[in-house]
C-alpha cells in the first residue's frame, strides 16, 4: 500500500527494552522488509518526520536508520524529492526463499575425511552454562576472584594499545607461557622451558591441532573406553581409526590394546584422574604404555584436565616426567581452574617436536586474544592463581563429602564411588537399572546427569552415572540427591 506520503511501514515493530538500540531495530527491519521484497525497487519511503509519527520515534532515530541504509547503496535520496529504495536491488536482490522445504535441494559438498568422520563423531549437546546439579563441565564459578581480575583487566585495557590490539605470537604471548612453565615445574615436578609450550584455544583446540601436525588418514588411536569424548572428534577429523581400550582400577589396559592393535600412532589417556571413572594410573602400567608406545614409535597425548584439584596431600604425578624418550604431549586447560569462557588451554611438547608446532602456529593457528593471555599471566605471576587453586581444592573438597553423605540415602542400586581429585564422581547401578531413563528423569525436574555410556566408544560391562559436584553448592547438592531418590526408574 502507498499513499502520498510514501509506503506504509505498520508492520515494523521496535522493541524498548531490547538490549538492541532502537535505531538498530529500525535499520534492521526496513533492510528486511527491502530485502524480501516488500519495498520494490523505486518505491518511495515515508518522510523522516511522518515515519517518526508513525513509529513513535525521534526523528534523529529514523534519519540514522536511513542514512545507514543509503550508506549500504539500498536507499537513495533525490534532492526535493524524498528517498527511494535503489534501482540497483532489482538486479541484485536475493532470491526470496519459499516458506517451506526445497524439493531436491542438494547439500553442500563435504570433504572426504569429513564424510566419513561424521557418522561416527561424538553427539555433542551444548553445555549448560547456569550451575545446578549435577553438571560435570562447571567449575565454582560462584567463588572466582572477580576482583583481582578485573582490576588486572582494568590495567591492560588501559595500556598500550600495541600491546592488546596488535597480532600476537604465533605461538601465544611469552609471559604466560612462562607463568605456565613455572607453575607446572611448581605443581607437577615437570621441567621444562616456555619455548615447548604453545598456547591455545582451550583443549579442545589443542587436541585438534596435534591431529593436524601428527596424523595421517588410517592412523589408529588408542582411546580409553570409557573416557573423555571431546578429543575424539578431533581425531575423527583427520580421517583417524579410533581403538577402543579397556580401563581398570590401574587405568588404561595396556595389554587390552595390544591386543586390539599393535600398531598405533597415537594412545590417548588421562593418568592422573581418569576421564569419567577417576582412577589414577598405576605407575607399573605407566611404564608398560611407555614400553608399547616406544615398540609402536608412537606418541601419547597426555590431557591433565582437572589435575590441579587433589584431596590427598600431594598431586599425582604427570606421565610427561615418566616419559624418557620425548614421546608425551602434555595438554592443559584453564576451563578448570579459572573458567571456560575464556578458552585457554596449552600443549607442552616434548624438545623434539618443538620446532614442527613452531612451523604449524606460524603457518595458520589464531590464537587467544593477547590481552586475555596477559591478564592470565599477571593473576599466576602475582600470586591469584595459587591462592585461587588453594581455596578450590577445600571448596571441592567439603561439596564432595556433601555429595557423598547425601548420597548415601540413595536405594542401594546406586553406589557413588570415591574419587581423590576433580569435581565429578561415577556411581554404578544394578545391572537392571536403565541409567538413560534415569538421566532422563532427573533432566524434566531440572537435574543434568550423565549415563556412563555417554563416555563409551564401545559397550562396557559397567552401568553408571557420572554425579559433578564442583559447580553446585551442598544444599543444592543435597536437594538434587532428594529428586534422584525418588525417581521411578531407581523403584
Amino acid at each position: 500500500m502507498k499513499n502520498a506520503a510514501g509506503a506504509l511501514l505498520s508492520s515494523i515493530h521496535l522493541d524498548r527494552t531490547a538490549r538492541k538500540g532502537v535505531s538498530v531495530q529500525l535499520y534492521m527491519a526496513l533492510r528486511d522488509i527491502i530485502l524480501s521484497g516488500g519495498l520494490r525497487a523505486g518505491e518511495r519511503l515515508p518522510a523522516t518526520r511522518i515515519l517518526a509519527h508513525e513509529l513513535g520515534v525521534s526523528r534523529t532515530t529514523v534519519i540514522d536508520a536511513i542514512e545507514r541504509l543509503t550508506i549500504d547503496g539500498m536507499l537513495v535520496s533525490r534532492v526535493g524529492a524524498g528517498t527511494y529504495v535503489s534501482d540497483v536491488l532489482d538486479a541484485q536482490r536475493p532470491a526470496h526463499a519459499p516458506a517451506g522445504p526445497v524439493p531436491n535441494q542438494r547439500k553442500p559438498r563435504l570433504s572426504y575425511t569429513i564424510t566419513h568422520a561424521a557418522a561416527a563423531y561424538a553427539q555433542r549437546t551444548w553445555l549448560p552454562h547456569e550451575p545446578r546439579a549435577f553438571i560435570t563441565a562447571l567449575p565454582a564459578l560462584d567463588a572466582f576472584p572477580m576482583a583481582q581480575w578485573a582490576r588486572l583487566s582494568a590495567r591492560h585495557l588501559r595500556g598500550t594499545r600495541s600491546a592488546v590490539m596488535g597480532y600476537g605470537e604465533p605461538k601465544g604471548l611469552r609471559a604466560l607461557r612462562c607463568a605456565i612453565a613455572t607453575h607446572l615445574s611448581a605443581l607437577k615436578g615437570i621441567r621444562c622451558h616456555e619455548e615447548q609450550i604453545f598456547i591455545t584455544c582451550g583443549a579442545q583446540h589443542g587436541f585438534a591441532l596435534i591431529a593436524h601436525t601428527l596424523l595421517n588418514p588410517g592412523d589408529r588411536i588408542w582411546m580409553e573406553n570409557p573416557g573423555a569424548s571431546g578429543a575424539r572428534n578431533a581425531f575423527l577429523s583427520e580421517g583417524a581409526e579410533l581403538v577402543p581400550v579397556d580401563v581398570d582400577e590401574e587405568g588404561m589396559i595396556v595389554r587390552d590394546g595390544l591386543a586390539k592393535s599393535p600398531h598405533f600412532r597415537l594412545a590417548f589417556v588421562t593418568p592422573t584422574h581418569q576421564q569419567p571413572l577417576g582412577h589414577v594410573m598405576s605407575l607399573a602400567r605407566r611404564f608398560e604404555l611407555l614400553r608399547a608406545v616406544e615398540e609402536a614409535q608412537g606418541l601419547v597425548i597426555e590431557d591433565d584436565y582437572d589435575g590441579e584439584f587433589y584431596f590427598e596431600n600431594a598431586p599425582q604425578p604427570a606421565l610427561y616426567t615418566t616419559d624418557t624418550s620425548g614421546r608425551v604431549l602434555y595438554v592443559g586447560t584453564f576451563s578448570k581452574s579459572l573458567f571456560p569462557s575464556l578458552r585457554l588451554g596449552f600443549i607442552l611438547v616434548p624438545e623434539r617436536m618443538v620446532a614442527a608446532f613452531d612451523q604449524t602456529f606460524a603457518a595458520w593457528v589464531s590464537g587467544p586474544p593477547t590481552v586475555t593471555q596477559a591478564i592470565v599471566a599477571d593473576f599466576m605471576d602475582e600470586g591469584h592463581f595459587a591462592t585461587h587453586i588453594r581455596l578450590m581444592r577445600r571448596l571441592y573438597k567439603a561439596r564432595y563429602d556433601a555429595l557423598k553423605e547425601a548420597a548415601a540415602t540413595l536405594p542401594d542400586s546406586v553406589r557413588l564411588q570415591s574419587t581423590q581429585s576433580g569435581f565429578h564422581a561415577v556411581a554404578y547401578l544394578s545391572p537392571h537399572i536403565d541409567a538413560q531413563q534415569v538421566a532422563d528423569q532427573a533432566a524434566q525436574k531440572g537435574v543434568i546427569l550423565a549415563p556412563l555410556s555417554r563416555y563409551c566408544l564401545a559397550p562396557i560391562a559397567q552401568n553408571g552415572l557420572v554425579f559433578g559436584f564442583g559447580c553446585t553448592p551442598p544444599e543444592e547438592l543435597r536437594k538434587g540427591i532428594q529428586i534422584v531418590r525418588d525417581l521411578p526408574a531407581l523403584r
